[in-house]
């Protein structure tokens, strides 16, 4: 791999699959999901911000994401954030779909739905809401990254933001493809954070009948790409951390996966699960050679928010200003 890049410390807070609900209150040291959310430099929530995407849901979500302690505040929609999926929505309410039921009769001003998200008050705040994409972001402590952001997951019960497992919706289409994907994953070296609602295949994605549901075309794309993390949610059960090093084509050895011990009398503790790899902190990351894998959902398979947030201090490099 290349020589590594000028790097700066930098802390990251993860959260997903929130479905609205709040922080437990900051005495409430029984959930590590309680306010204040951990102090970072950047705070990533990977979609499912609400229920079934109506926008009172939304105003909840927005009022914690502004009271969070982080310089930049990056939010992505999942399957459940219905009325941000502009596509799916009008015709789930003319089809009645079960995750719209309960919508008022119209369903939600779409309008209405994206100026909450991307108004001038929510900048003020340091939240950026991200469609499918490549982003790069400049923070205060001199780290300038690029992040890779999709809200799309494999069809599941006619929810929102969805594609059939046969289309490729992250790598580079092959021209006599069906289907041509408008956003796919760069290569090494041009993203630093993959940011996904949901897991790729075999990585914390398995159900509790055991069955990994990840997406084998998301696997390939991050394969491709080396992000220095990958965060993501979706699967409730799922919730962990995994350090995968990466192998070469045609290398006989296997890749080393890493598993995040999750102490849950510390975290609870400490308000969340704590990963340092920082050069700083003695175990560094290989940039190109190693992704840290979290799945940061909050709520557990019963829709209780009793997981936690992850903390995750990265070397992200350092602009040229």
């Amino acid at each position: 791999m290349a020589t590594k890049p000028n790097t700066v410390k930098t802390r990251i807070c993860i959260i997903s699959d929130t479905h609205t609900r709040q922080p437990f209150p900051a005495t409430d040291t029984n959930h590590a999901f309680r306010n204040p959310l951990p102090t970072a430099d950047i705070l990533l929530h990977a979609g499912d911000l609400t229920s079934t995407g109506r926008i009172t849901e939304y105003e909840s979500t927005i009022t914690m994401l502004k009271e969070a302690n982080a310089e930049l505040k990056l939010v992505i929609a999942g399957n459940h954030d219905t009325s941000l999926d502009s596509e799916y929505y009008p015709r789930a309410i003319k089809e009645k779909f079960l995750p719209v039921i309960g919508h008022r009769f119209g369903g939600e001003d779409l309008v209405k739905v994206k100026e909450l998200w991307t108004g001038e008050e929510l900048g003020k705040a340091g939240i950026v809401y991200l469609e499918e994409g490549v982003q790069t972001f400049e923070l205060k402590n001199g780290a300038r990254f690029t992040i890779y952001t999709s809200p799309y997951t494999p069809e599941f019960q006619n929810w929102a933001f969805a594609y059939e497992r046969d289309q490729d919706r992250f790598n580079p289409p092959k021209p006599v493809s069906a289907f041509q994907a408008p956003n796919p994953i760069p290569d090494w070296p041009a993203v630093d954070i993959v940011l996904t609602h949901g897991p790729p295949m075999g990585v914390l994605d398995r159900t509790l009948s055991d069955e990994p549901v990840g997406c084998a075309n998301l696997l390939k794309a991050v394969k491709r790409c080396r992000p220095r993390l990958h965060a993501f949610g979706h699967i409730h059960e799922g919730f962990g951390g995994v350090r995968r090093g990466w192998r070469d084509e045609g290398a006989e050895k296997k890749e080393e996966e890493e598993m995040v011990e999750l102490d849950w009398d510390r975290i609870r503790k400490e308000g969340c699960v704590r990963v340092d790899l920082s050069e700083e902190g003695g175990k560094g990351l290989r940039w190109g050679g190693e992704t840290m894998f979290v799945n940061a959902a909050i709520m557990n398979v019963r829709y209780n928010p009793a997981n936690a947030p992850w903390v995750v201090d990265l070397d992200l490099p350092v602009g040229d200003g």
